[in-house]
């Protein structure tokens, strides 16, 4: 390419910038609201979007994670469960399946459905199961149990995050993410104190009290699911349809905010050849396999950290419960300060591999060190890494997609990538491993490294991707002016 016409390529593409930024300051829908009006309606929908699925988000965790909790308190015991049977590992294992198989279905359903009645739904349905649990005769029935309840919750946390990125412009999103993470992250840590609290309700009704850790928190979820049919929203374009929400000009100019990001509010008819042609694009696989290796350690961790406590460290009962709370409480504080910083310099990548180097560090301590107090400490840094890098993997992806359905395709096979980490999370911590499972915890090690590889790889192609749109070349994700951020 000869000089002139490399010049003339770089100067259209710095004009079409500038006229996206004309373009906003001088779009009605947005000047209809003075800087102080546009704060305050980004609050509301901060506070009715974010903290609904968040306190959803919260109750999904406990509900699909409180299997370690009800081991301690007794469950693998009565329901026959051990090592010869590997009965826990399979009680485990099978949620994932169906979780995985109804990822991308669900986010076709959401947005056929509406949010409102799409997510209300499931979770009235999966607290019914949960109810359930606590009334199981054996661990093949509760097994069928974690069947169901994979198929309810598949399109929950996909539906939870694609929702989420309809609303906010890129750059304000991690926040937001880290937000509905935090509060479900929070679940993880005080569950333990929750499930201590219930298992004293044992002998009531005849009942032991691992079964009613599933019965009260079953019936917590339907009274949630309930109550979220009132206060979930649905899209921008059609929240004034919800209630008590924005009227039309304030979704207009939540319309507009999106429009002049990335200019994707609108959806186009619903194609399945077109849809299926999004599994071509390498970086949708990249962002999936990057969800799948947090995850395993996330998963890992909120399975086998009451067992690891109390069976390689020592702690008592009582003990190991409530010392699941302190690194989640940890984790909460460090992914939130991360977010705010990451929107602000518009990173994303760089924080990601960083969070992994911290996870190797507290896996080393933990796999390899005697006393409780370093490899407690590990379990810090861990399960800091794990859960920062969730919503910071929920927003690289989001950031670097466009289209309404190729944004739910990836939703989906990120979130399905993170269920197939729950499987490996639950199949390389072996009953037979005990007490220090250094299998499980060498996998999740090199779970680690692999992020680290990834997100490097990624940060190449998105680079060069950008370098081609500044001189002029081939539009990203068929946007001009649309550009990765790294």
């Amino acid at each position: 390419m000869s000089q002139p016409e490399d010049l003339e390529k770089r100067e259209l593409a710095r004009d079409h910038i500038e006229s996206i930024v004309r373009d906003l300051a001088n779009d009605e829908r947005i000047i209809a609201f003075s800087e102080e009006e546009q704060k305050r309606i980004v609050r509301r929908i901060d506070i009715r979007l974010v903290l609904t699925l968040g306190s959803l988000y919260c109750i999904s965790l406990l509900d699909r994670t409180n299997l370690g909790a009800a081991s301690v308190a007794g469950m693998q015991k009565e329901l026959g469960m051990n090592a010869k049977n590997n009965a826990y590992t399979i009680v485990s294992l099978v949620f994932f399946i169906t979780y995985t198989i109804f990822q991308a279905p669900a986010t076709i359903l959401i947005r056929k459905i509406g949010p409102r009645l799409f997510l209300s739904a499931i979770v009235l349905f999966w607290g019914a199961t949960m109810i359930g649990f606590g009334f199981v005769p054996n661990w093949p029935v509760m097994a069928g149990l974690r069947v169901i309840l994979g198929c309810l919750e598949a399109g929950f946390y996909p539906g939870c995050v694609y929702l989420l990125s309809t609303w906010y412009p890129r750059f304000d999103l991690q926040k937001r993410n880290a937000g509905f993470y935090l509060i479900g992250s929070m679940a993880s840590g005080w569950g333990g104190i929750l499930a201590y609290g219930l298992m004293q309700m044992d002998g009531i009704r005849g009942l032991s009290g691992w079964r009613w850790i599933f019965i009260i928190e079953g019936l917590l979820t339907c009274i949630l699911g309930i109550l979220s049919y009132l206060i979930i929203v649905d899209f921008p374009e059609q929240s004034p349809k919800s209630w008590n929400f924005l009227n039309e000009a304030e979704a207009a100019f939540v319309v507009a905010r999106i429009e002049h990001d990335r200019s994707d509010t609108f959806i186009e008819p619903f194609n399945l050849r077109a849809y299926m042609r999004n599994f071509a694009d390498s970086k949708v696989w990249a962002f999936a396999a990057l969800y799948m290796l947090t995850t395993t350690n996330s998963y890992s961790i909120a399975y086998f950290m009451p067992i690891i406590l109390e069976d390689s460290m020592g702690f008592g009962v009582a003990k190991a419960q409530c010392l699941t709370a302190p690194p989640y409480v940890a984790a909460a504080i460090v992914m939130y300060i991360q977010a705010i910083y990451a929107d602000k310099l518009r990173t994303r990548g760089p924080l990601v591999a960083g969070n992994a180097l911290l996870g190797v560090l507290g896996l080393s301590l933990l796999a390899f060190l005697k006393h409780p107090a370093p490899r407690y400490f590990g379990v810090f840094l861990a399960t800091i890494s794990c859960n920062a890098n969730c919503p910071a993997l929920l927003t690289y992806q989001s950031n670097n997609v466009r289209g309404q359905w190729k944004r739910a395709l990836t939703s989906a096979t990120l979130v399905g990538g993170g269920s197939i980490g729950g499987i490996i999370g639950t199949t390389v911590f072996r009953a037979k491993d005990a007490p220090n499972y250094r299998p499980g915890v060498e996998a999740c090690l090199i779970a680690n490294a692999l992020i680290v590889v990834i997100v490097g790889l990624l940060s190449i192609k998105f680079h060069r991707a950008n370098k081609r749109v500044d001189a002029g070349g081939k539009a990203i994700e068929g946007l001009p002016g649309f550009k990765y951020t790294l």
